[in-house]
C-alpha cells in the first residue's frame, strides 16, 4: 500500500517538474497557434466566396461588366485597324457585301440610335459577336422597310427560330436565321441566287420577312401571321409559337425606346413542326398577291 502511495506521489511529482511543465506548454502553444491558423484560413475563405458571389451577381445583372472586364486586358483587341479586319473577315465568312467603312468610328454611326440600342442588347442577350450583331440588326432593318413590317418583330422571329445562327438548320429542313423552308419558297430566292442562298444571312431575312408579312396579311392579325409562318395553321395551336415570339418582340420595343431591360430572361428556341409548309394553307399565289 505505501509504495502505490510512493508511485502516486512520484507520478504527481513528475506532471510537476519543469520538463514536463514546459512540454505541456509548448504543446498547449502550438495547438493554440493552429486553431488561430485555421480560424484565419476559414474567414479569408469565407470572405473570397462571399466576393466571388458578388462578381457572379453582378455578372449575371450586368453583363456590360464583364465586357468592361475584358477591355482591361492586355491580350483585349483595341486598335480599330484590328477590329475593322475582323468586321471584313466575318462579311466574307458570312458572304455578305464588303462593309463600306474603313474605321470603327464610320462603322458606329452605320446604325441609329434605336438600332445601336437593339444592336447591344441582342449581342449581350445571345453572345453574339458585336460586328456580326451590327450586321444582321442592320439586315433586318433593311428588310422590314422593304416590306413594310416592324423590323423588331423580325428580329424577335429571328430570335426564337435560330437564336441568331445563320448557319441553322432544322430536321424538316427549314434554314438560316429565320428558319425559311427553302424547299416551299424556292421562287422567293430567284433574286438572291437561288434557294442555296437560304444560308445567306441577308438573303435569309429578306425573304423571312416577305413571307412573314404575307402571313399576316392572309391571317390579318401579327399572332395569325406567326401561327402561319410557323406551319401550324392546320393545327389547333401553335405550342405557344406566337406567345414567344411576341415576348421577345415586346421586350426588344421596350430596348429600342431607350428602357432598361435585362438580358438574362432566359430566351427560348422552338423546334416548329412546320406541316403548313409541307401542305401550305395559303397557296404561293395568294401569296404573292400586293400587299
Amino acid at each position: 500500500m505505501n509504495h502505490r502511495r510512493i508511485l502516486a506521489a512520484l507520478v504527481g511529482a513528475g506532471n510537476n517538474s519543469p520538463l514536463v511543465r514546459h512540454s505541456i506548454s509548448s504543446t498547449e502553444g502550438m495547438l493554440e497557434k493552429f486553431r488561430v491558423a485555421f480560424a484565419a484560413a476559414r474567414h479569408t475563405l469565407a470572405l473570397i466566396g462571399v466576393a466571388a458571389l458578388v462578381a457572379l451577381a453582378l455578372v449575371f445583372f450586368r453583363p456590360s461588366l464583364l465586357d468592361d472586364i475584358k477591355a482591361l486586358s492586355p491580350f483585349a483587341p483595341t486598335s480599330a485597324e484590328q477590329m475593322a479586319a475582323d468586321e471584313v473577315a466575318f462579311a466574307q465568312l458570312l458572304e455578305l457585301p464588303q462593309p463600306r467603312y474603313a474605321s470603327v468610328a464610320a462603322m458606329q454611326h452605320s446604325l441609329s440610335i434605336e438600332q445601336e440600342r437593339v444592336n447591344v442588347w441582342l449581342s449581350k442577350r445571345y453572345r453574339i459577336a458585336g460586328t456580326a450583331s451590327k450586321l444582321l440588326v442592320g439586315a433586318a432593318y433593311e428588310a422590314g422597310e422593304n416590306v413594310k413590317l416592324d423590323p423588331l418583330l423580325v428580329l424577335a422571329v429571328m430570335a426564337i427560330e435560330s437564336r441568331f445562327n445563320p448557319f441553322a438548320e432544322s430536321a424538316m429542313g427549314a434554314q438560316g436565321l429565320m428558319q425559311v423552308m427553302s424547299r416551299v419558297h424556292r421562287e422567293k430566292f430567284d433574286d438572291h441566287g437561288g434557294p442555296t442562298a437560304a444560308l445567306n444571312p441577308v438573303a435569309n431575312i429578306q425573304v423571312g420577312a416577305r413571307i412573314l408579312k404575307d402571313m399576316i396579311r392572309v391571317s390579318g392579325s401579327v399572332q395569325g401571321g406567326l401561327k402561319l409562318y410557323v406551319g401550324a395553321g392546320n393545327m389547333e395551336t401553335d405550342g405557344g409559337y406566337a406567345a414567344k415570339v411576341l415576348a421577345e418582340y415586346t421586350r426588344l420595343q421596350q430596348v429600342a425606346a431607350g428602357k432598361r431591360v435585362p438580358t438574362f430572361t432566359p430566351p427560348q428556341v422552338v423546334e416548329p413542326a412546320r406541316e403548313a409548309d409541307a401542305a401550305p394553307v395559303v397557296s404561293h399565289a395568294e401569296q404573292e398577291q400586293p400587299v
